[in-house]
């Protein structure tokens, strides 16, 4: 079984920036595909960015040139850096594991007050 641990999570100011972490369990973190996910109140649950078992990265347009996403294979982690961060990034973000299936974790609130 796969747990995803996020962290990272708070308020900011507009303009500011804030680091997300997720550390994955288990063997398999190295061979699949992890992404961070967001949802607003009222809001469907969306794509921020993704990256590859191989490294490629992709992002929604509303973040790209703001945030990155990168990953660690030896440490299990995928981060989220996050700058120029907007009130519209305002949001629950999870942190996903995708291979043979879809693992989430509980989710890390991100405030940013204008």
């Amino acid at each position: 079984q796969v747990q995803l641990v996020e962290s990272g999570g708070g308020l900011v100011q507009a303009g500011g920036s804030l680091r997300l972490s997720c550390v994955a369990s288990g063997s398999i973190f190295s061979i699949s595909a992890m992404g961070w996910y967001r949802q607003a109140p009222g809001k469907q649950r969306e794509l921020v960015a993704g990256v590859s078992r191989d490294g490629v990265s992709n992002y929604a347009d509303s973040v790209k040139g703001r945030f990155t996403i990168s990953r660690d294979n030896a440490k299990n982690t995928v981060y989220l850096q996050m700058n120029s961060l907007k009130s519209e990034d305002t949001a629950v973000y999870y942190c996903n594991l995708h291979l043979w299936g879809d693992y989430w974790g509980q989710g890390t609130q991100v405030t940013v007050s204008s």
